[in-house]
């Protein structure tokens, strides 16, 4: 996938964030470009979960601006075009008893309003979304009858049945197998390389996200870093972002 350095889906400026009297983000300024795979690492405590739910418009600025496609987030409404998974996506009554189709049709269903009923097309979307992640053949099954796994890819179907153009992922792979996330970052690789999804994703997993993603934004309360994998990587012996002394880098896209 090309990335658009033109066009910005998001822009953050100057954001701050305090849960009561603990500052928890401080001055965060970052552009999140049309077509990008960002990886978004840091300690844990660091601020990275609290930084998507501002952008997501789940927790309210304490300064500082967000833009979402070109309008303020205090404005914006078009929330169909950002997909979320959680961390705790797949943390349910797995005696619930929905299918996975049924999983699905609820991001039609938010798009469209929740008293209209699905129809031919939102069917077609909510087939090829399965499709997408090879969960089709099991739209029957009830979602707490699937493994961790499988939920996983039913959570990102749904995701993507809203048809966004970015989705912001959230520690997607813990307590998983390697199994599970081998398959996990393939099949995010195929939506941002062969669908054309904007992809933001907090991992713990510094080493993995660097491989997958095309750049990384390294938080600690503030931005250490916003930069290309690679040379996220040149200059990680520096970056000791477990420790209290962090060398600031910073990458200005031309």
């Amino acid at each position: 996938m090309q990335v658009d350095h033109s066009k910005n889906i998001i822009e953050i400026k100057d954001v701050c964030f305090s849960y009561r009297n603990e500052e928890v983000l401080k001055n965060i300024t970052l552009d999140i470009h049309q077509g990008d795979y960002l990886g978004v690492v840091g300690p844990n405590g660091a601020g990275k979960t609290t930084l998507i739910k501002l952008m997501l418009g789940l927790l309210p600025l304490n300064c500082g601006s967000i833009k979402l496609f070109g309008q303020d987030i205090k404005d914006f409404r078009d929330w169909s075009k950002i997909g979320y998974v959680p961390q705790k996506a797949t943390n349910f009554d797995v005696n619930f008893p929905v299918t996975v189709r049924q999983v699905v049709a609820m991001a039609r269903y938010a798009k469209k309003g929740l008293f209209h009923f699905t129809n031919k097309d939102d069917e077609i979307i909510i087939e090829k979304s399965l499709k997408q992640v090879e969960m089709w053949e099991y739209k029957d099954r009830l979602i707490g009858d699937l493994s961790g796994g499988q939920q996983q890819r039913v959570f990102i179907a749904r995701a993507i049945a809203g048809e966004p153009e970015i989705v912001f992922f959230d520690e997607p792979t813990s307590g998983v197998d390697k199994k599970t996330q081998d398959e996990f970052y393939t099949l995010v690789k195929e939506l941002n390389e062969k669908s054309g999804l904007t992809i933001v994703l907090v991992s713990h997993d510094i080493e993995r996200i660097t491989a997958e993603a095309m750049h990384i934004a390294c938080v600690d309360h503030t931005l250490v870093c916003h930069t290309s994998s690679q040379e996220f990587l040149e200059e990680s012996e520096s970056l000791n972002i477990f420790g209290h002394k962090i060398k600031n880098i910073y990458h200005h896209h031309n």
